[in-house]
């Protein structure tokens, strides 16, 4: 079969996430082996793109990096569209230059792996008149129109171990331990972690807490025999009160606040339970290391599906997962949402059935 694009881009943007090596190898491998196709590494992201930074990609590229974190090609959280600001050398805004890179390297398509704002940008890059083609990776898993996002299983055993570790400091000292993952607008690793972690508390964006129900739990665990609890904490994680708040005075105050979520939750439950209290803040461990098997395998069944688009010339999709089968979505159902997790979901339900307080 003839291939529709001779010679494609590829880059990565957002925040790194494992996977992204094993999922570029996917694609350019088959993109090269099966269709003969050229591929171009795009580096450090859109930023790349915008400056003209990039390489040819040969086969030693990909020696080796299956298992290796992080990403080859570099990342950046450059926004082209939100600042439009012709550079003033060239008098062109970042889009212009990026549509010229793009012509100047004679690409005949995009290949984009990242997150939501990745794909939002993808999608108005499409509007724009390039072939684009999305990949769907974050660990917040927070992707719509996809079951699941390479980097949430590698990040969801990083953050499970962790809780499983200080499970013994919280048993030896009857503490209560606060530990803060990664979940800025929705809370599908916590919900994860804090379940497989045993965790006894957890609280998520989508549910605001109550502090006082918290400490009665904690407090009922005390009276059981049990004076230690762990607490699981998604950073984006909000009170009842809070969510009361209107978006600019909720942001304003969480600008102004000296610590993060998790030092609040511990100070206020030490005040009214009077335990000891304790706070890991996991951050970019979650990130970092060699992904899991299962997202190994997950990019890789991503990339190749991404590589057959690109031979078919089926330009501004993301590849989906949807019932254990991979598909193409159109990146505009994808622009600028979010994949909170339901009330209804059956992992909450799980949560609850089994005695985790999510602050309710």
């Amino acid at each position: 079969m003839a291939s529709a694009v001779k010679k494609f881009g590829i880059l990565t943007s957002g925040g790194d996430a494992p996977g992204l090596n094993a999922a570029i190898r996917g694609v350019v491998r088959t993109a090269m082996d099966t269709f003969g196709m050229q591929a171009i590494g795009i580096e450090q992201g859109y930023r790349g793109l915008i400056n003209g930074s990039a390489r040819e990609l040969h086969e030693r590229d990909f020696s080796g990096i299956l298992t290796r974190g992080g990403t080859i090609l570099g990342t950046s959280r450059e926004k082209p569209f939100k600042n439009p600001v012709p550079d003033p050398e060239t008098g062109m805004t970042p889009v212009e230059k990026i549509k010229a890179n793009y012509k100047k390297w004679g690409l005949d398509a995009l290949v984009v792996l990242g997150g939501n704002g990745t794909n939002t940008t993808a999608s108005m890059l499409a509007d724009e008149g390039l072939n684009v083609i999305g990949l769907p990776k974050t660990i917040d898993n927070d992707l719509v129109e996809t079951d699941i996002t390479f980097g949430f299983h590698t990040a969801v055993s990083v953050a499970t171990e962790a809780i499983d570790r200080i499970h013994t400091t919280a048993h030896s000292h009857n503490r209560i331990m606060v530990i803060e993952v990664m979940g800025h607008k929705a809370g599908w690793l916590g919900l994860y972690a804090g379940v497989a972690g045993g965790g006894d508390v957890v609280l998520l964006p989508e549910i605001p807490y109550d502090i006082h129900a918290i400490a009665e739990h904690v407090e009922k665990r005390r009276d059981m025999g049990k004076p230690f609890s762990i607490v699981v904490v998604a950073e984006g994680a909000l009170s009842r009160e809070e969510a009361l708040l209107d978006k600019k005075t909720f942001k304003k105050q969480r600008a102004e606040m000296p610590y993060s979520i998790a030092y609040r939750v511990a100070h206020e439950l030490e005040e009214i339970t009077q335990l000891e209290s304790r706070v890991t803040v996991l951050g970019y461990l979650q990130r970092g290391g060699i992904p899991v098997p299962y997202d190994r395998a997950l990019a890789t069944r991503f990339g190749t599906a991404a590589a057959h688009l690109l031979a078919e010339g089926n330009f501004g999709n993301m590849v989906a997962m949807q019932n254990n089968t991979v598909v193409p979505v159109p990146l505009k159902k994808i622009c600028g949402k979010v994949k909170y997790v339901p009330r209804d979901d059956q992992m909450i339900i799980a949560a609850r059935e089994v005695g985790t307080c999510l602050g309710e």
